[in-house]
């Protein structure tokens, strides 16, 4: 990929935003597209996204418009940052208007709800023949944007590509590492959110910092198993994308993840929260590993918490009832 080349931004929430003021920082030039016109408008004229990034202000160069074909015309390569139970509706309008040969890398985390598909999966059925790759990893988006020291993935299954993307996007503050991955590095990213609902829950309900390292620890664990089991590599979910999203989302309130779990340890209402990736995550990464005979007790009581089955007490004399086993088991 040459020096300079447009990049073409796909959701203009906060994480999108970020990565598309990273992009700029990288040398690049980046359009980003939003849905809403009140978004577009202010970014455009005010610099700012106040609805999502409230506060920051925003690189002039950042051009914002929500004309997909205006936003993806003469861009040699395309972030993906809408959530991931939109990703099969925002493919469908992409399939027909990236250019031949331009690689796409998705930046949302979590499984589809509806089908078990992973992210990458579900861009190759509307993208046959384009390169499609992975950016995950511990990164809170009013960081990237403020310019504070990032580490990511990026993944392919073409290690090669990866490398060549990783380069394309690292900027000062913003460290790129590559992947071949793919699996594993989405894996990482999808279920470390399960286990950030988990963490939350047990802060909420007020169990001790004890507690929340063991859950953190064994949440972990599970995270390997599942992963291994789809394919991912042990070293993939040991990284950025496995371990390291994994230690942010279960320590920071920043996290919705964590605060959704924190809301549910509190016993309060959740209706008015934003999005967290794992609600919808959740269910069907406990309906995956029943399947697949997967050991994940934490997985299981997290699907259980969020639909109503389990209250939080409940599922900690659960998981301290299960029979005593050797922690190499």
């Amino acid at each position: 990929m040459s020096d300079r080349k447009k990049v073409a931004v796909i959701g203009g929430g906060a994480w999108g935003t970020a990565l598309a003021l990273t992009v700029i920082a990288a040398g690049r030039d980046a359009v980003l597209w939003a849905r809403e016109q009140a978004t577009v408008e202010a970014i455009n004229r005010k610099r700012e996204n106040p609805r999502y990034l409230p506060g920051i202000v925003l690189d002039k160069r950042l051009k914002a418009t929500n004309d997909l074909d205006a936003a993806l015309k003469r861009a040699s390569l395309v972030l993906v940052v809408t959530p991931a139970q939109t990703l099969r509706n925002v493919f469908s309008m992409l399939s027909e208007r990236i250019a031949p040969g331009v690689p796409t890398i998705i930046c949302a985390k979590g499984i589809e709800a509806s089908s078990g598909l992973l992210p990458s999966a579900i861009a190759a059925e509307f993208l046959p023949g384009h390169l499609i790759g992975a950016l995950s990893g511990p990164s809170f988006a009013r960081d990237v944007a403020q310019g504070l020291p990032t580490a990511v993935t990026v993944a392919a299954d073409d290690l090669t590509a990866a490398r060549e993307l990783a380069a394309f996007l690292s900027a000062p503050h913003f460290r790129c590492y590559s992947s071949g991955d793919l699996v594993g590095v989405e894996l990482g990213g999808a279920l470390k959110n399960v286990m950030g609902i988990a963490a939350g829950a047990v802060s909420g309900a007020g169990l001790g910092a004890s507690a929340l390292a063991a859950m953190v620890t064994r949440g972990f664990v599970e995270l390997r198993r599942v992963g291994a089991a789809l394919g991912g590599r042990p070293e993939t979910l040991m990284g950025l994308s496995g371990l390291g999203d994994l230690i942010l989302t279960c320590g920071s309130e920043q996290s919705r993840n964590f605060r959704h779990g924190q809301t549910l340890g509190r016993g309060e209402s959740t209706e008015s929260l934003p999005l967290a990736e794992g609600v919808a995550t959740a269910a069907i990464a406990a309906k995956i590993a029943a399947e697949r005979g997967i050991e994940a007790p934490i997985i299981f009581a997290v699907s259980a918490l969020l639909d109503g089955r389990l209250k939080v007490s409940e599922a900690v004399a659960g998981l301290l009832a299960r029979p005593l086993k050797s922690e190499d088991a």
